[in-house]
């Protein structure tokens, strides 16, 4: 797991949307130590910057429509949106939201792939992104779950030029063979019931007292704690909102 900075084809962001942002700024100070600041500029729309002492970490935002369900979105990088939103069409994929610009901050756009996961796209200009990768709250690994395996395997590496490095277990995405996300595949009932999605992992000290500090901050534990071969501890929680995410030792 190498985030370090952000770098073209790679995740720089991640903003959730939320029934309750409120709600959500105590949760995740709880949890990740948090200090949520909202911008208060009407055109802003109540977003909310998360910050580790100055440094901004992620997003909170209000959901802008009232069927849509809470969720966390992963940005990654471009240095030309309207081009990559041109690459993501070409290989099958769908425009949302954009290509639009935010202030004087940078140009986005969101955009879905052929199976219907949903990210963002980001070309930075005043600001960057997070500065601070695998640290505790920060963001250190973007996994994407899919029902269509293959089809990622064709999109994604012909939108971002992504490495692939697959095992029968599982499937790491990197940029220049340098890993920073995976993949894994929806079956059974998760297919049946939840759209595909791109899941963050943050980075704790202690997975299994993270996990424990969301049970008692009214989340839930959709993977309890379990130790991969390594010695590498992840978990898959889900807020008070019901937005999953999830956690990991880096």
């Amino acid at each position: 797991m190498t985030l370090v900075e952000p770098v073209p084809g790679r995740p720089c962001w991640v903003e959730l949307s939320t029934s309750d942002v409120p709600a959500a700024k105590t949760f995740y100070a709880a949890l990740f130590g948090w200090r949520s600041e909202t911008d208060p500029r009407p055109e802003a729309g109540g977003y909310t910057m998360a910050r580790l002492g100055e440094d901004a970490v992620a997003a909170l935002t209000p959901s802008y429509r009232p069927d849509q369900t809470p969720a966390w979105t992963v940005s990654f990088a471009t240095e030309d949106v309207d081009a990559t939103v041109d690459a993501v069409r070409s290989a099958g994929g769908t425009l949302l939201v954009g290509p639009m610009d935010v202030f004087e901050q940078g140009r986005f756009a969101v955009v879905a792939d052929p199976a219907g996961a949903v990210f963002s796209l980001w070309q930075a200009r005043a600001f960057a992104g997070t500065s601070r990768f695998n640290e505790p709250g920060t963001l250190g690994w973007a996994e994407l779950r899919t029902p269509d395996p293959a089809g990622a395997l064709a999109f994604y590496p012909a939108v971002f030029g992504w490495t692939v490095n697959a095992s029968e277990q599982y499937t790491h995405w990197g940029v220049d063979g340098d890993d920073f996300g995976g993949m894994t595949a929806m079956s059974g009932d998760e297919a049946q019931e939840t759209p595909p999605r791109w899941m963050p992992y943050f980075a704790v000290p202690d997975v299994e007292t993270t996990a424990a500090t969301a049970l008692s901050a009214r989340g839930d534990q959709l993977m309890p704690p379990r130790r991969l071969p390594g010695g590498r501890w992840i978990a898959v929680l889900r807020d008070p909102q019901e937005a999953a995410f999830g956690i990991h030792t880096p």
